[in-house]
């Protein structure tokens, strides 16, 4: 057997698994499997690239993939709404909000660097210095980044519970 099919053959199962949870957390079933799909195939064309720690590589490989899907996703909006000029489509109400998405509210109110980060973290239960291959950045950055990330969490966590009219730390206790 050909050593580079081998190789592939014993990293696939884990980076298949792996990626695929990364993605579902970031994506529509869809798109997370068309990605999965073009991540799989740049570890095959670049088995000789892959580091002996692939899944950080990997997750680097499906996050610029992940960025090109969106790109097309945005030209394709871009194109429905040009179309809709011609025939607009019927208004739709929105769905309340529910309580368990607060923390989805946050993250999407934070920067998209940050959010990420974020989700490595937590999500893909990644180290700074697995975080910083991903991000091809230094471990450093990303200990730094990571520090002022959550602090924005907690603040956009703390602006929701204030608004939903929780007591923040400092707030109310006895008259």
């Amino acid at each position: 057997m050909d050593p580079n099919a081998a190789r592939f053959e014993a990293l696939a199962p884990e980076v298949i698994g792996a990626v695929r949870r990364y993605l579902a957390r970031r994506t529509d079933p869809a798109t997370a499997d068309d990605v999965l799909s073009e991540t799989l195939l740049i570890c095959w064309r670049r088995i000789a690239d892959v580091p002996d720690e692939h899944l950080p590589w990997a997750y680097g490989v499906a996050r610029h993939c992940l960025a090109n899907a969106e790109r097309a996703g945005r030209r394709r909006l871009r194109l429905a709404a040009r179309i809709a000029v011609l025939d607009p489509p019927a208004a739709v109400a929105p769905a309340p909000a529910l309580p368990d998405e607060d923390l989805a509210a946050a993250l999407s109110r934070l920067r998209a660097e940050d959010a990420e980060l974020l989700r490595l973290s937590a999500w893909e239960d990644l180290t700074p210095a697995q975080i910083a291959v991903v991000l091809s950045v230094s471990p450093n950055a990303v200990s730094i980044r990571l520090h002022r990330a959550r602090q924005k969490l907690r603040d956009e966590l703390g602006k929701a519970g204030a608004a939903a009219g929780h007591e923040q730390p400092g707030e109310g206790g006895r008259r």
